[in-house]
């Protein structure tokens, strides 16, 4: 596909403006040029008229005295009257022999028209083109006047008539150039507002709104952009009030799960532990060949219970709520340092003051930590986490850097970064993947404060 420039619209709008302007002058430049080309042979018609009838007198004078000494034709006394710079008058008889001829001299102009002009007004007009008329008298033809003129002359007075007009359009076309870019300008300047509209409304900010516009067009924009900005954001709360309530009947099975899980199987593998150690007892007496299986026994059962407490960990956290955000944050990446002895080392940093936060923001910060902790610890093969809380004037960072195996997490399918873009997205915030400045990934979150409201504030 070719790549076609773009232009702003006021340029294009004003180049149009200009062109047709350019027409019109040059339609109105044509128009003269024959108007004066028609004027110029109407002129010399009645030139011709007015000598064939001098001649006409002349005749019938010499007939009416029988002067046998006739000076016919005497161009000399109408000669006086009609002549200008670059006329040329003449007789011609019967047998086309010119028997008398007039001209004026044509002056030199002081600006020549170009040679294009010359070529091309003399291609269209003629300029050199006679006027003839005859010499009746008693119903018999003596002869033709001839009336032409020259055609530099003629080709010189239509280039001054253009000239004017082209200083016209030198003069009248930037102005008006200049004159409509502005007034494009002024009509288009909503176009900007439109414009940082559909910004905010792309970056997620659905709180834009457009102010009345003077133009009916732009008015009927301003309307439509305002009921989808209204329609996105509706849809939007209902769909993160929706997520909340899915995210905490999620989090409501978990406990449920824990609980089952503690009480049932918890309570099972404390009795496996207790019958293996009242076997093991019996063994040592009776069968002291069992003493390695029952020691087993209790190896696995210790295990599983292990297992156990970090599965009831992961779906059970600490209540957020009443040891806060900070110091639950502080106790899991303690656990992570504990567990991983050695082979990933975490880090934890805070700026801000994160007592006053909301329940639903901080419990969901939480497991988003959770959950991106497990995966560079588990899956990406991390050996440094670091993580980053900061609070903001209308706004929580959270930043989780790794210099494990770098890969795309948008191609990922699994129910952890599925779970963390869903709390994310409840909250009407911000996720992303970048990748790390030393290798591996970063992880950003943001959050807005306010998020946590069930109804969105719209602005009015």
């Amino acid at each position: 596909m070719w790549n076609r420039p773009r232009f702003d619209l006021k340029v294009r709008l004003t180049l149009r403006v200009a062109a047709i302007s350019a027409a019109c002058f040059a339609v109105i430049s044509a128009y003269f040029l024959v108007t004066a080309d028609r004027e110029a042979h109407a002129r010399i018609d009645g030139i011709a008229a007015i000598v064939a009838k001098s001649l006409e007198l002349q005749q019938g004078k010499v007939q009416w005295v029988a002067n046998p000494r006739s000076d016919f034709p005497n161009l000399d006394p109408v000669s006086a009257y009609v002549m200008t710079p670059g006329l040329c008058l003449a007789f011609r008889g019967t047998s086309g022999e010119i028997l008398q001829r007039f001209c004026s001299g044509a002056p030199t102009p002081a600006n020549p028209p170009p040679q294009v002009f010359a070529a091309f007004y003399r291609s269209l007009f003629d300029p050199g083109r006679e006027a003839a008329r005859p010499v009746i008298v008693r119903g018999a033809k003596l002869g033709e006047t001839v009336v032409s003129v020259d055609p530099a002359v003629q080709t010189a007075e239509a280039w001054h008539e253009a000239g004017r007009l082209m200083i016209a359009l030198a003069i009248a076309l930037p102005l008006l150039c200049a004159l409509v870019y502005a007034a494009l300008a002024r009509a288009l300047r909503p176009t900007r507002m439109i414009r940082t509209g559909l910004e905010r409304i792309a970056a997620n900010d659905l709180t834009a709104r457009l102010p009345p516009f003077d133009l009916a067009e732009l008015s009927s924009i301003r309307d439509v952009f305002n009921h989808l900005a209204e329609s996105l954001d509706t849809a939007l709360a209902e769909r993160s009030e929706l997520t909340r309530k899915l995210i905490a009947l999620q989090d409501e099975e978990r406990r449920h799960l824990a609980r089952e899980l503690h009480d049932e199987f918890g309570q099972s593998l404390a009795a496996i532990r207790a019958l293996a150690a009242s076997a093991r007892q019996t063994a040592v007496q009776e069968c002291p060949s069992l003493l390695s299986e029952c020691d087993g026994i209790a190896r696995t059962a210790t295990g599983m219970m292990e297992m156990l407490r970090g599965t009831l960990f992961r779906l059970r956290p600490p209540d957020v709520e009443e040891l806060g955000l900070v110091a639950s944050l502080e106790g899991l990446v303690a656990g992570w340092n504990g567990r991983s002895r050695g082979e990933t080392r975490f880090a934890i940093r805070f700026d801000g003051a994160f007592k006053t936060l909301p329940a639903a923001i901080s419990a969901s910060l939480y497991r988003i930590v959770q959950e991106a902790l497990t995966n560079a610890a588990k899956h990406a093969g991390a050996t440094k986490v670091s993580l980053e809380l900061t609070m903001r004037a209308d706004e929580i960072a959270l930043t989780i850097d790794d210099d494990g195996r770098s890969s795309d997490p948008a191609a990922k399918s699994g129910m952890g970064l599925l779970g963390m873009r869903e709390r994310v997205a409840a909250l009407r915030g911000k996720l992303s993947f970048e990748a790390g400045p030393h290798g591996g990934t970063a992880l950003r979150v943001t959050i807005p404060v306010a998020a946590d409201r069930p109804v969105l504030e719209r602005a009015a």
